[in-house]
């Protein structure tokens, strides 16, 4: 269960994960509600293959009237189903799905990952203070508590949210297809052959600091006049990015599905944001062996190995700006940490480990 498959991480590891669990051991059904205007589907876009059951109120606008609808719809699913273990996702799925277990009632045991968290740089201290005593709540009554890094857990843990023994560490998987080679994908996206291209792959909103992203890339042109930035992805801010790129070189994509052509074209990938869990985007990008420079929040600590695979930098468009322009003036560095950023993401982020961790933790938490 998750509250929408909008294109993002989540999203992608939950329908690999529906895919490819054993249809001999488990019947999976997935549950989620549907994505915002600004936002584009996976399943319609990239996964339309995998089915799901839609609840229309369990999307990310929070809404009372919707919520309680939601909450009905779905104690009403449960009982039908009457599975044997509930997963959610997301901190809206997680409190809808945890709540409905208990409403059904149904014996089911329930685990709910954490693909990032909600404690920091997403609201005001009272309303985090909130968010955190719900959760408290409601790692009481889950079976198993999931985090995609260990420093997500550790910031749970010492937000009290769960004990120690409830937490399990997954680590997402990642596929990448064949890049095509640099010279064509470049020509098929309008960028100049000798350009250094920065990627901004992603939500363009406001936890991701497309602002911050802004100032570094005006930093970084003054200095690199042949610096390219290509921004791939929507979202609320989008209109705002494009304002502020006005006389630097750019291309704004929109949602693309063709991860490898993006990869291809681009010689660094950038994260600017103020919090993250695991994100695919720099797993994909070392797949593709290229470096990143990331802020140094959430658990990107778990994923750029700082100095070796990429930089990571204080949350600063100063501090970002000198990163890139560290590795585009050097492609001597960059080459040697995307063919690092290669080698790590493909030991520790296998799709196969990942879902082989879920089947094994199922069966666990079921002779428990």
């Amino acid at each position: 269960m998750i509250a929408r498959m909008n294109v993002g991480g989540p999203a992608v590891l939950i329908a690999d994960t529906v895919r490819d669990l054993d249809a001999k051991n488990f019947a999976v059904r997935l549950i989620t509600g549907l994505c915002d205007e600004d936002e584009a589907d996976y399943l319609e876009t990239q996964a339309p293959d995998v089915r799901a059951i839609r609840i229309g109120g369990l999307g990310r606008s929070v809404s009372p009237l919707n919520d309680s609808a939601a909450l009905r719809e779905l104690t009403s699913l449960l009982r039908d189903i009457q599975p044997d273990i509930v997963h959610t996702h997301t901190a809206k799925a997680g409190v809808v799905g945890r709540l409905a277990v208990q409403l059904a009632p149904i014996h089911a045991r329930v685990i709910h990952t954490y693909h990032g968290h909600l404690l920091h740089g997403y609201f005001s201290p009272a309303k985090t203070s909130a968010v955190v005593a719900t959760e408290r709540v409601l790692a009481r009554r889950t079976s198993r508590l999931v985090a995609v890094s260990t420093e997500v857990r550790e910031d749970l843990l010492n937000a009290r949210i769960g004990k120690a023994s409830q937490f399990e560490v997954i680590p997402p998987g990642v596929k990448l297809g064949t890049l095509p080679d640099r010279v064509s994908a470049r020509s098929n996206l309008g960028i100049p052959a000798t350009a250094r291209v920065v990627l901004l792959l992603g939500r363009v909103t406001r936890i991701k600091r497309p602002d911050r992203f802004a100032e570094a890339a005006r930093i970084v042109h003054r200095e690199t006049p042949d610096a390219y930035f290509l921004v791939a992805g929507a979202g609320d801010l989008e209109d705002e990015l494009r304002n502020s790129m006005a006389g630097i070189p750019s291309t704004f994509l929109g949602w693309r599905s063709d991860i490898e052509l993006l990869l291809a074209a681009s010689d660094v990938l950038v994260l600017t944001s103020d919090n993250e869990g695991t994100p695919l985007s720099v797993i994909q990008a070392g797949l593709a062996g290229r470096p990143t420079v990331a802020t140094r929040v959430g658990g990107l600590t778990s994923v750029v190995d700082d100095g070796k695979t990429g930089l990571l930098v204080d949350p600063d468009a100063q501090a970002v700006a000198a990163g890139l322009q560290n590795l585009l003036s050097q492609p001597s560095l960059q080459q040697d940490m995307g063919d690092e950023a290669q080698r790590q993401m493909k030991t520790k982020f296998s799709t196969r480990a990942m879902i082989d961790r879920h089947a094994d933790l199922y069966r666990r938490v079921l002779e428990t």
